[in-house]
């Protein structure tokens, strides 16, 4: 599987925020082991999704970062702001994944215990043919949300008194 591919984005649907962007994935032996080992820092919007655990250690971690732990439903069993370099947190026995974030995280995304989180990976979605103006639809877009013509629906106007009345009356309310 490529870099791509093992990366993934948190989004909160709950509290309706992002916490991460670029979360890599690790679910093998090596990737649990190594984490964040390593790193010097983790950019704003990324992370490391522990995928199984319930607990961290953070010995040989220069940094902070913040802690969220997860349930087999994406659901935030626990919290952990700030988890400090040289320690090791109590296990939950409700998560089934950590994820490993930069500090702040949780606090700015407002997330709380019972927030139901969405967690998947980058999908490039498929694009129509080109409609000759440049612009391109994409297949997973509604039918209402498809342009209609080249440029857009075409609206007639009727031939109607009650437009050029209305535009006197706004000249008049200008003059006064």
């Amino acid at each position: 599987m490529s870099k791509e591919q093992r990366q993934v984005f948190v989004y909160n649907k709950t509290r309706e925020t992002f916490l991460a962007f670029r979360v890599k994935v690790a679910d093998s032996v090596l990737g649990r082991l190594v984490g964040l080992l390593g790193r010097r820092s983790l950019q704003r919007d990324s992370g490391v999704w522990i995928v199984p655990g319930n607990a961290v250690h953070t010995i040989g971690v220069m940094f902070s970062f913040d802690l969220v732990l997860v349930d087999k439903n994406f659901k935030v069993v626990g919290l952990r702001e700030l988890v400090h370099p040289f320690s090791i947190t109590r296990p939950n026995f409700c998560a089934e994944s950590a994820l490993q974030l930069s500090a702040h995280a949780i606090f700015c995304s407002r997330t709380q215990i019972g927030d139901q989180l969405l967690i998947e990976r980058y999908a490039a979605r498929e694009a129509l043919k080109g409609n000759g103006d440049g612009r391109l639809g994409l297949k997973s877009l509604p039918l209402d949300f498809a342009p209609a013509e080249p440029y857009g629906p075409i609206i007639q106007i009727p031939p109607d008194s009650s437009l050029d009345s209305c535009n006197e009356g706004f000249a008049e309310s200008k003059t006064r």
